[in-house]
């Protein structure tokens, strides 16, 4: 964990991208992806940059708020002392499944935390698949369409707004 640096915090319920996009973000293969549910367990955490400033970039498993029980219980708790220490949160969703009862949950305990999320759709892999963005406007203000397995998930617009606040300015 690095103190001096902002923060960024990934969150999400499980198989929806995170590790992929932390990978992206930080130009490495630190997280191991995979289609099975549960692998990352604990924080993992990188160094991003973009636009000259540097920031950490912290991947969690997947939350599955309403479990406390084993597993799933310790990764919410590994996933709430990063969410503490965030300076900026995304909160990475399927926009192929669209939005589920888990992603509302999370936004909610995400807001609760005071750290509102920047909602990052990911799987849109073609341009033409945009328009599912929209149907996660419930989960939040900041709403943006992105591929996580593509250069898109470190699109212009996502990256300065992920970064350009007091509290992500290295």
């Amino acid at each position: 964990m690095t103190q001096n640096l902002p923060s960024l915090v990934i969150v999400g319920r499980p198989n929806v991208g995170k590790s992929t996009l932390f990978n992206r973000l930080t130009e490495s293969r630190r997280s191991i992806v995979t289609n099975e549910p549960g692998i990352t367990r604990d924080r993992i955490y990188g160094r991003a940059q973009w636009d000259g400033r540097e920031f950490e970039v912290v991947d969690t498993g997947g939350i599955v708020p309403e479990d406390k029980a084993g597993i799933p219980g310790e990764i919410l708790r590994q996933a709430r002392v990063a969410i503490d220490t965030a300076s900026r949160v995304v909160q990475v969703v399927d926009g192929r499944a669209g939005p589920l009862p888990l992603d509302a949950e999370l936004a909610q305990l995400l807001r609760r935390a005071g750290k509102p999320p920047v909602v990052a759709v990911n799987k849109v892999d073609l341009p033409r698949q945009a328009d599912m963005a929209g149907q996660f406007y419930e989960l939040g203000d900041e709403i943006f369409p992105i591929s996580a397995a593509a250069s898109t998930a470190r699109s212009h617009l996502f990256m300065t707004t992920i970064t350009d606040r007091p509290d992500c300015s290295a």
